[in-house]
């Protein structure tokens, strides 16, 4: 995630009826996503043809990072993972799989266990903030910024095939680069809003900046008010952010592994958490 972009979320509350029925609502600026379906609790939940949620008849979280510039986090979340013994899921762009600091970093989360994704090559903006109907991009340059993610990966022994999900950067896409992403036979997936935990790479500039505690308690507050807690959550977190944010999230990512254990949550990769909400 580049640090200065403008990061839309959105917040979506599914009510659970013999039928579909979904609301949207939006508790935060941030929050400006359109509304989600869903059948039932074991069933996956798409906006725009992502998944954005796996199902919620267990207590199963997926843990999930990306990283694009900054990789400032990263001994860390590595350390604090082992010790907790939680696997996550890691995507990342080329240019962060070919910069020579990331490579043991990368290299030690692969023999850890974790899955490890694209996120484009370049970090590319797919469409435009106000009007997502609109791209920016044209078919052959999305599948060649993708091809190039892949290439960067494949030096790091990590096919395409054992890689088939796909977070888009700046979390931001439409149904056409979700077809296009399944025409490439990826499976474009993306967090599960509600929490603001996307909002750890927010600097205190920004109007839309939210310090660690306010994002630890929201997600605590979500697990509270949601019928179905976090089950099923793709948790999305940075494995770095700019060096303007001196307030870490990821200091706080053992303590909250620790609360949400504490809650019988169990954390899974997200190849183990989506299995069954579409190939």
């Amino acid at each position: 995630m580049k640090a200065f972009a403008k990061f839309p979320a959105f917040t979506a509350t599914a009510i659970l009826l013999s039928t579909i029925a979904a609301f949207c609502f939006f508790p935060e600026e941030m929050d400006r996503y359109p509304q989600a379906a869903e059948l039932s609790v074991r069933t996956c939940a798409y906006e725009q043809g992502g998944i954005i949620r796996g199902p919620r008849a267990e207590k199963s979280i997926a843990l999930i990072f990306t990283g694009g510039d900054f990789a400032d986090g990263g001994g860390l979340i590595r350390r604090v993972l082992a010790r907790k013994r939680v696997k996550a899921s890691f995507f990342f762009t080329g240019d962060f799989f070919r910069f020579p600091a990331n490579e043991d970093l990368i290299t030690g989360l692969i023999a850890d266990g974790h899955y490890i994704g694209p996120h484009s090559d370049k970090h590319l903006l797919y469409c435009f903030w106000e009007d997502r109907d609109r791209l920016l991009v044209q078919k052959k340059e999305f599948t060649g910024d993708i091809a190039d993610n892949y290439r960067e990966m494949e030096k790091f022994g990590i096919s395409r095939q054992e890689a088939r999900y796909f977070i888009p950067p700046y979390e931001w896409y439409n149904e056409r680069i979700v077809a296009w992403a399944e025409e490439m036979g990826l499976i474009l997936i993306n967090y599960t809003p509600g929490t603001g935990s996307n909002a750890d790479y927010t600097t205190p500039d920004m109007a839309e900046y939210r310090s660690s505690e306010r994002i630890f308690d929201s997600i605590m507050a979500y697990e509270k008010s949601d019928p179905d807690g976090l089950n099923g959550f793709l948790l999305l977190l940075h494995i770095g952010t700019h060096p303007d944010r001196k307030d870490k999230f990821y200091y706080r990512l053992e303590e909250l592994i620790g609360r949400l254990s504490s809650l019988d949550y169990v954390f899974v990769k997200v190849n183990e958490l989506l299995v069954d909400c579409g190939s």
